[in-house]
């Protein structure tokens, strides 16, 4: 048996003199992208806004350099990594083709100056000395970096080296590394911090971040661009207003100029029409329900965990948050407890359903009182 306890929020309002009720606001439909692939994600709260191919395994190139900089990150945070550890320069990070920070081989490096050689430069260089530095050699960092993918969720990807050069089966998707930049995004924000900068110099050689955005659009802070012939021009960007972060992934365009402005394309669409919001804090008491048989006669009701939820801009208020919960509680009930749910609804349709649970204990009260409550809660259920 269930029963609505309170509205904390308002569906219809009164607008104009006829009482015409408010309506959702129209959304256009997302921009359609020159790329391969891409995906629009909201970091707050992990729900895509915007896809297309998101699951389509595709050479990453230099964008598998987040994964060896999470990687680093994670062994820097649990203190199995400083950054004032010295890596000695092997010969093959030394020879290694393509994109460079320029270390010497046979020198020794900080780790913090191989990070940003990894994410400000895309040494290729700078990845392997990491690789080699954590794992003893880079196809054994190889299998480490399937084995965080695994963990995060990124369940089209495989890795085969730690710098993206093309490799058979080396791929990714989309979806997989908007995941990843979510994960580098929140697992440590100071280190976070390093995709933002605009420029590193090492050795005397002063080379600029890849990522155009970050000069173009204050709001950008990171992520990583990456090309190879096969894989074409791509971008992992992410931008920040307020307190709604979005993250865009592009594969696959024609040039350094396509993968910044289809991009921004993503990250206007998101920002223009849609907003991360909490809906109901957590920890807060959302009613106070009568309880029976208990020392206390009541109860405080509520969520352990708050509602996040990409929603339409100017909908807020839209939203109808209802609770259900059994009106004949008894007590022994313990902090956790699951009394019933909350349902919020927008223009009748359910958007997010969550168990509500007892915010505070109540333990069972004497005999007699429990004798007394029992009578009366007879009365109570036979005229209800």
């Amino acid at each position: 048996m269930s029963f609505l306890l309170s509205r904390f929020a308002v569906l219809c309002l009164v607008v104009f003199s006829g009482f015409v009720s408010a309506q959702v606001p129209l959304l256009p439909a997302p921009p359609q992208l020159a790329a391969s692939s891409y995906v629009l994600m909201d970091a707050n709260t992990g729900e895509i806004l915007v896809q297309n191919n998101p699951d389509e395994r595709l050479p990453p190139a230099s964008l598998t350099k987040m994964m060896t900089a999470y990687i680093a990150e994670v062994q820097l945070k649990s203190g199995n990594l400083s950054m004032s550890d010295e890596v000695l320069i092997s010969e093959k990070a030394w020879r290694k083709q393509g994109s460079k920070m320029w270390v010497e081989v046979g020198t020794n490096v900080l780790v913090e100056d191989l990070m940003r050689g990894i994410i400000i430069q895309s040494g290729n260089d700078a990845s392997i000395a990491m690789a080699e530095h954590i794992a003893g050699d880079e196809d054994v960092f190889a299998q480490l970096m399937n084995q965080y993918a695994s963990k995060l969720g990124m369940n089209n990807t495989q890795f085969k080296n730690s710098t993206g050069w093309p490799a058979e089966g080396h791929y990714s998707t989309a979806m997989d590394l908007a995941l990843l930049a979510r994960a580098i995004i929140y697992h440590d924000p100071a280190l976070y911090k390093i995709y933002s900068e605009e420029s590193f110099e090492y050795g005397g050689i002063k080379q600029p971040n890849r990522n155009s955005l970050l000069r173009d659009d204050p709001s950008v802070d990171g992520l990583k661009t990456g090309h190879t012939e096969e894989a074409g021009y791509c971008l992992v960007s992410s931008a920040i207003k307020e307190d709604t972060r979005f993250i865009a992934v592009v594969m696959g365009t024609k040039s350094t100029a396509a993968r910044a402005s289809e991009s921004k394309k993503l990250l206007n669409y998101g920002f223009s029409f849609f907003e991360s919001a909490t809906l109901v804090s957590a920890n807060e008491s959302l009613h106070t329900a009568r309880v029976w048989k208990g020392l206390a006669s009541s109860i405080d009701i509520g969520l352990l965990e708050p509602i996040n939820k990409t929603i339409q801009k100017n909908t807020r208020d839209l939203h109808d948050i209802q609770i259900e919960i059994d009106p004949t509680l008894e007590a022994p009930i313990a902090k956790g407890d699951v009394l019933g749910k909350l349902v919020i609804t927008l223009e009748g349709e359910i958007v997010h359903e969550q168990v509500v649970v007892a915010l505070n204990d109540v333990e069972q009260a004497g005999f007699f009182a429990r004798l007394w409550d029992a009578i009366s809660l007879f009365f109570f259920n036979l005229f209800n």
